[in-house]
């Protein structure tokens, strides 16, 4: 089953190398988000014009695998584009903020970092990003290929990117994952306590769902342990 990729805040499909070297032989593609990469340039952007560019470039009933802002992409895509897919795996994501006042909030937040992102050079906002708490804990090794990769894009992209894709100006699906259609791998790991506990809030709401918490690692788990995310997307 060909498999698709998605890329979380400010990574790019390049991110996915480790996973991709391990599933030797699979139709997989890994393609950059809006705002990220070589689709930098591309807009509008937001949620509803960035789930359609997945469905369009995915070959019908693929897995669809997101990441982080990956995954809140690929939840969207699989909600807007019902039997298109053949299976969802979400790593770190989230259905949105089902608090208005938490979700301004976090507007607010992205909009302030936004504005600083587009005075920042790509390589002080790369250090800064990368001790975020659910990042901080990265082995080196990890560190190092995500910086690399973040290095490859552009602050006021990404600014823009925010904008459109961060979590305050998402719309909340909690109310809709009764709607999907397809099995649904909620994966988290086992440090992201945030996101296992997100993990199994939606898994109590999607009829076909499972809950994989990988040990040992935090909120990048295709980063951190691409083997266990590669076995899962080749499935039983």
């Amino acid at each position: 089953m060909p498999i698709v990729l998605l890329h979380g805040f400010t990574l790019t499909g390049r991110s996915w190398a480790p996973v991709l070297e391990r599933l030797e032989g699979a139709e997989a593609i890994a393609a950059d988000l809006r705002g990220h990469g070589a689709a930098r340039h591309r807009r509008p952007i937001d949620f509803a014009s960035v789930a359609a560019d997945v469905a369009a470039a995915a070959p019908e009933g693929a897995t669809l695998c997101g990441y982080s802002l990956g995954g809140r992409v690929a939840l969207r895509a699989a909600l807007d584009h019902p039997g298109r897919f053949g299976r969802l795996v979400l790593i770190g994501a989230s259905p949105g903020i089902a608090d208005p006042d938490e979700r301004e909030a976090r507007r607010r937040a992205d909009e302030a970092l936004a504005g600083r992102l587009e005075g920042m050079t790509i390589g002080s906002f790369a250090r800064e990003w990368e001790q975020h708490d659910v990042l901080a804990s990265q082995p080196p090794e990890v560190r190092a290929l995500a910086r690399a990769d973040r290095l490859r894009n552009d602050p006021r992209a990404l600014a823009a990117a925010l904008r459109g894709l961060g979590s305050g100006a998402m719309e909340p699906l909690w109310d809709r994952l009764g709607e999907l259609d397809v099995p649904v791998t909620l994966v988290a790991g086992e440090r992201d306590e945030k996101f296992v506990a997100i993990g199994r809030a939606m898994a109590e709401r999607i009829a076909d769902a499972e809950l994989v918490v990988v040990d040992g690692v935090g909120h990048a788990v295709g980063l951190e342990r691409p083997e266990a995310v590669a076995e899962l997307l080749r499935g039983p």
